[in-house]
């Protein structure tokens, strides 16, 4: 079985294992499972990003699974991931399918499951489809029942949404200016629409599946050439998405990189020690011990989850969760949507600088002023597999006494291997969706970070 579900679905190189003939399995996989669900009767959505292919996968998708008596609900263009989630909510779907791979390269293409509550898949649900993938893979094809796809406005649906759950007068009021990397993705031109093209200024906003030969993922390594864009601009903050706009990156009015774990921190304690709100936080674990924090201070019920927003989107369908994210920059706010949602943050973010009339720089100066300084990085080691077993096997299991000098004082394997030093910590996982080992490391310095690193990736 080619088909392998990872922590948000199936993602693969094109032409290699992400054929029409694997998607087919994977979509007849989906259908069994949506057929069960008490909304099937209204149907399904399937949305796609602009990697290569992903229109005609997307297409071929919707007649797979038409031909086993679903509503379709195909977008006439391309859209974010958390508009395909939104619109299974708003239309009391049975669920939906985003072609996509993400932040993958560009040689790869995806397909993300969808739930009827508006976000990931539960883990439950993924296994679920798994287990119907050998009986898909011996049914034939059925022929497609194209009376039951219908071209849907999921782009238009997700713009009006955001709309009316932002305040975007408080923005235009300020005046600010931002700048908008879409990264060649699915969210070009969505923030231009939102807050008017004399308010932003729109970077890779256009249709290029190569990405330029790098990663469409909203982290310093892939950036370089927007930044120097953005120094010229004299705008107040930059908003950075992912592939499919469901993460997210910024830059402070100074180009600064401003990453997931302070955008999260900063959310997190305007809308605890501001707004009040009272009630629970879901974090994964390679996101900053700030959360913890805060929510100490705050009275807030901490979970601690493992990698894959997957676990944080059960959370926020079945807990109190004001907030949950992840490392990687996908973040979101329940009171919005159970699904993380780059646009949505990184507007969220020029609502809350109009509002405290603070430049994003000083949002993090009052964030380190309250809590302490912290720096993070993180190396996704490409390497073989018997390299990547010698430093799972030195620095796994808990054994290290210390790290690059420092003393461990504290060890978890809830999600890969995770130690605490003095003045931070660092992860070591193998990646869910691409064969690469990631280290992550949060220390008190920027100098302890990458020494931490260098030792991890090279642990002798």
């Amino acid at each position: 079985m080619q088909v392998k579900f990872g922590t948000d679905g199936w993602r693969a190189i094109i032409a290699e294992t992400f054929t029409f003939e694997n998607l087919r399995i994977a979509s007849q996989a989906a259908a069994d499972y949506f057929l069960q669900h008490s909304s099937c009767r209204n149907g399904v959505c399937v949305g796609y990003d602009t990697r290569f292919m992903s229109k005609e996968f997307a297409d071929y998708t919707a007649r797979i699974l038409s031909s086993r008596g679903l509503r379709v609900f195909l977008s006439d263009t391309f859209v974010p991931s958390p508009a395909v989630s939104l619109y299974c909510r708003e239309n009391s779907l049975a669920g939906g399918i985003m072609i996509t791979a993400s932040h993958n390269p560009p040689v790869y293409n995806g397909f993300k499951i969808k739930a009827s509550y508006g976000g990931s898949a539960l883990p439950e649900a993924i296994r679920s489809i798994e287990k119907n993938l050998v009986t898909a893979e011996n049914r034939p094809a059925a022929k497609p029942r194209n009376e039951l796809i219908e071209k849907a406005s999921i782009r238009k649906a997700y713009i009006d949404y955001l709309s009316s759950h932002l305040d975007l007068d408080i923005i235009k009021k300020a005046g600010l200016q931002v700048a908008h990397n879409a990264m060649y993705g699915a969210g070009q031109q969505i923030v231009s629409d939102l807050l008017g093209s004399t308010m932003t200024a729109n970077y890779h906003c256009s249709l290029n599946p190569s990405f330029e030969g790098i990663n469409p993922e909203p982290i310093p390594r892939y950036i370089d050439d927007f930044t120097a864009f953005f120094k010229n601009l004299q705008a107040d903050a930059a908003i950075i998405t992912d592939g499919d706009a469901d993460r997210i990156g910024m830059l402070d009015e100074k180009g600064s990189f401003i990453d997931p774990h302070k955008i999260f921190a900063i959310i997190l304690r305007y809308l605890a020690e501001k707004k009040k709100m009272r009630g629970e936080v879901a974090k994964t674990n390679a996101l900053t011990d700030i959360i913890d924090k805060i929510c100490a201070k705050n009275n807030l019920t901490l979970h601690t989850l493992p990698i894959g927003f997957k676990h944080v989107s059960k959370l926020m369908t079945t807990h109190n969760i004001i907030m949950g994210g992840e490392e990687s920059g996908g973040i979101g706010v329940t009171s919005y949507l159970p699904e993380r949602d780059g646009i949505f943050i990184g507007i969220l973010i020029l609502e809350i600088m109009a509002a405290k009339k603070r430049t994003l720089s000083e949002l993090v100066k009052e964030l380190f002023d309250e809590y302490g300084s912290f720096y993070y990085d993180r190396i996704d080691l490409d390497t073989d597999e018997s390299r990547k077993q010698v430093i799972i096997e030195k620095t796994g299991k808990g054994n290290l006494e210390a790290i690059a000098g420092y003393r461990v004082t504290g060890f978890s394997d809830l999600d890969g291997y995770k130690y605490h030093f003095e003045g931070g910590w660092l992860l070591i996982r193998p990646s869910g969706t691409e064969p690469v080992l990631r280290l992550y490391c949060e220390a008190d310095s920027p100098d302890k970070v990458q020494k931490v690193l260098r030792f991890a990736a090279d642990p002798g």
